[in-house]
């Protein structure tokens, strides 16, 4: 490592999307509701991720005015840690995202590792997971998976005919409330309903397919990607998914006990990692790259290079591996994001 690094906290990074909503990041960073005009509804936090085909929308500036990944090229294993750069090379293998629901998005699902590849010249493809920290509205839920196997060769009627009532209504639909999570793998049709507030954890791409484009984007073009919506279809998951199937990625941790509580579906290790952090009355923390989400309280980070920093609700914070060893007193909820400890995956 060239110096010793410390967490640092960092500004609202909002760029511009296609869809209403935004209110409740404003609540959560500022204490109060803002129109979507100022608050857009998703907010990249410690991104070092271009939107789709841009050169730096998207991407985290930090206070001095440096990119994030400009920093993270600068020093990757201060950042990342020697044996993350072994795996992941200078990519810090996550994207965190604050992403509040003003409307239904529309239903979309993402590539795998290997259609990434293949398609998007990518060692990523977008598997991401949700933590719904708030909901608001008459009735807040997600949609996840064919509720029944259906064929390519329908879903494709459904895409030319553009029928999203057809699309949205063969999906299962589950209420959510806060503490609730649920894991998207690659290739899993899914949507966000209208009113629920998430912390989203993904791989660092932007790469959506999505079916159901008319009303919310300007081409069907941009709901393939360029590649077609007939090589798209072959990496969506048209399988069946019920009760039982669908409990092994969605998890009910609103009541769970414990100073730190691992939010996400055991498949999920291998993309990244979320835990939620209460400390009673401190809690050690090994050295990583990590993203912050201060949901509530106060506190105090203290790490083994970088110093003291206080925490307060709505701080998002980025900390290098390079801090070192850390600790987290005060009476504070912090949800800690990290991207999968190396050996769950292989080298490139």
């Amino acid at each position: 490592m060239s110096r010793p690094l410390s967490p640092i906290r960092l500004a609202a990074n909002q760029p511009p999307q296609f869809y209403r909503g935004g209110d409740a990041i404003a609540e959560l960073r500022t204490g109060q509701r803002s129109s979507a005009s100022s608050f857009g509804p998703e907010d990249w936090v410690a991104s070092t991720t271009t939107l789709f085909g841009q050169d730096t929308n998207g991407l985290t500036r930090l206070p001095d005015g440096t990119w994030l990944r400009d920093a993270v090229r600068a020093d990757p294993e201060g950042w990342l840690g020697a044996k993350h750069v072994e795996v992941f090379g200078e990519s810090t293998g996550l994207l965190v995202k604050l992403l509040d629901a003003g409307q239904r998005l529309p239903v979309h699902f993402h590539p795998t590792d290997e259609f990434a590849r293949e398609h998007f010249d990518s060692h990523f493809g977008k598997t991401e997971a949700w933590i719904v920290v708030g909901t608001y509205g008459d009735d807040p839920r997600v949609h996840a998976g064919f509720a029944e196997t259906v064929s390519k060769t329908t879903v494709s009627e459904w895409v030319r005919d553009q029928d999203a009532p057809a699309m949205l209504g063969a999906l299962n639909s589950t209420p959510v409330s806060a503490g609730d999570t649920v894991y998207i793998p690659a290739g899993l049709p899914h949507a966000i309903g209208e009113g629920v507030f998430v912390v989203e954890l993904q791989q660092p791409t932007d790469f959506s397919l999505t079916l159901e484009w008319r009303d919310f984007l300007d081409s069907p073009e941009k709901g393939h990607l360029g590649v077609g919506f007939d090589t798209a279809l072959r990496t969506l998951d048209t399988s069946g998914w019920d009760a039982e199937r669908l409990g092994s990625i969605i998890r009910h941790t609103a009541g769970t006990e414990g100073s730190t509580v691992d939010l996400l579906a055991e498949d999920s290790a291998g993309f990244f990692r979320a835990d939620q952090l209460r400390p009673a009355p401190a809690l050690a923390l090994d050295p990583s790259f990590a993203v912050l989400v201060v949901l509530g309280g106060s506190g105090t980070l203290r790490t083994e290079h970088g110093g003291e920093h206080g925490l307060t609700r709505g701080e998002t914070l980025v900390v290098p591996y390079g801090a070192g060893e850390a600790e987290l007193t005060g009476d504070v909820t912090v949800i800690r994001c990290r991207p999968p400890a190396p050996e769950k995956r292989s080298p490139r």
